[in-house]
């Protein structure tokens, strides 16, 4: 079997891929071996499709071999977390309290990557019900961050895609984005990670936390293999209603990376994202001005109060409180000493939420998000820290549920805002703590601007090595 880089991108896979240097079967091995040598220290998966992989994988050539190329993820691995529904296999959200949640078909981004050559290889550890932005799961186990010796966390709620990723398991993994899910484990674990707007992803068959902030999208090593995997995944679903606003992608993705951002207008705002942040996280961040001064952008300081109105307006994050009890309050109201008490204990508040709360939030979002989207009329990109914190010790967030809460305020704070404004954004690794604990760099985008947020990361990374770096797990193996 022919060897290759594990930490290769998914573009310089399907290159190998097309000469004929490597087949999917070989990369898919590759993978799977991997999994078996690192993943019991790391565990990052929660169920493993070997069969189903390699049979995948064998299809996969033959199309190859008949001439049939499906795109850019045709023959490539990849992991779901497990919020995703696979026909025949549990979607357990996180908890054995649905260890009997077993979907009869594939959620519609499954089943659309499948129908696209795209090699599914598991699912990943969450959060339970996706409800956290620090990665822990008290029940069904904390993914190990691969970073650092002692247990850090992996970020969540997509806690096992970040690791995955991070730790060169899998060249892409699938997450969920409700207040951060996508973004915080791919900071944390030195990714790429991709917010997309609600309406332009099929949700459906993806377990739900809020209809009004779910949205689901890729972790994976650098910005143009999150643009590859974006305009594949944004496909129409006339049967999930949130796409009624889905705009089809036109322009098709360039070979060559931009090193010219001449004419691009970048802010950092002076607003709520850099309060209290950590000094060597918002030193990195502030740093990566210069780079993007050297490609020609302009970088300017200045305010954007939507960012505050926006917390002001959800406090102690009532919308998806109330939303989540309600999809959940089955498993809440019957099982709530069964569940991880960092989850149910949040969760329940959802309960408590009046009517004239929850639809005060609702009608104030419509006219903040035009504030949001006006205030991009001047601006291309917001530059602000991913997260305020870099990852914690597990050991110091079990130890109290108040310091569980603090932390995860704190990984949630900046991610959030983007969620309740339904912002486009992008996070990309761009520095180390003295720890050598990763920090990311998050670039905010009006919503559907995806590709926009997408060219300006991959011209970062042009001029950057942060996203090439990858973490010592030789002393994983089991």
């Amino acid at each position: 079997m022919t060897s290759f880089d594990p930490f290769s991108s998914i573009i310089a896979l399907g290159i190998k891929l097309r000469s004929g240097e490597l087949s999917s079967e070989d990369i898919t091995r590759v993978y799977l071996d991997r999994i078996r040598k690192y993943d019991g220290a790391l565990r990052a998966f929660v169920e493993i499709f070997e069969n189903r992989a390699l049979e995948e994988a064998r299809e996969a050539d033959a199309n190859l071999n008949a001439g049939i190329d499906y795109g850019p993820l045709h023959g490539i691995p990849y992991a779901i977390k497990d919020l995703y529904d696979v026909a025949g296999v549990p979607t357990r959200a996180g908890t054995d309290l649905l260890s009997e949640n077993v979907p009869k078909s594939d959620a519609f981004i499954v089943s659309h990557l499948k129908a696209l050559g795209a090699v599914l290889v598991g699912k990943t550890h969450t959060v339970q019900f996706a409800y956290g932005g620090v990665g822990v799961n008290n029940s069904l186990g904390t993914p190990v961050n691969p970073w650092a010796e002692e247990h850090h966390v992996p970020g969540g709620s997509s806690s096992g895609s970040g690791v995955a990723v991070g730790a060169g398991l899998v060249p892409m993994a699938l997450g969920s984005d409700t207040g951060g899910s996508v973004r915080i484990p791919a900071s944390f674990n030195s990714v790429t990670g991709l917010k997309t707007t609600v309406g332009q992803i099929s949700r459906r068959g993806v377990f739900p936390l809020s209809w009004t902030l779910d949205s689901v999208g890729p972790l994976t090593r650098d910005a143009a293999d999150a643009e590859a995997v974006y305009r594949v995944m944004a496909a129409k679903d006339p049967e999930d209603p949130s796409m009624q606003v889905f705009r089809p992608l036109i322009e098709e993705q360039s070979d060559e990376s931009s090193d010219c951002l001449a004419g691009c207008r970048l802010v950092f705002p002076e607003t709520v994202f850099f309060e209290n942040c950590d000094s060597e996280v918002e030193a990195s961040v502030l740093e990566a001005g210069n780079v993007f001064s050297d490609l020609g952008a302009s970088i300017k300081h200045g305010s954007f109060d939507a960012a505050n109105a926006a917390l002001a307006l959800n406090p102690k994050g009532l919308v998806i409180a109330a939303e989540a009890y309600y999809s959940n309050r089955k498993w809440v109201d019957e099982y709530f000493h069964e569940l991880d008490p960092v989850v149910s204990h949040r969760i329940i508040k959802g309960r408590d939420v009046t009517a004239i709360e929850y639809l005060d939030i609702q009608n104030g979002l419509t006219s903040l998000r035009k504030q949001a989207i006006d205030f991009f009329d001047a601006t291309d990109a917001l530059l602000v820290p991913t997260v305020m914190i870099p990852p914690a010790t597990l050991a110091n967030c079990q130890s109290s549920v108040e310091a569980y809460s603090k932390i995860n305020v704190s990984c949630l704070r900046n991610t959030a805002i983007g969620n309740i404004l339904n912002l486009s954004a992008v996070t990309v690794p761009c520095g180390f703590n003295a720890q050598g604990l990763p920090i990311g760099l998050m670039i905010y985008g009006r919503p559907f601007d995806e590709l926009k947020i997408l060219n300006i990361a991959r011209a970062f990374q042009t001029k950057t090595r942060w996203h090439l770096k990858r973490p010592d797990i030789a002393l994983r193996e089991v």
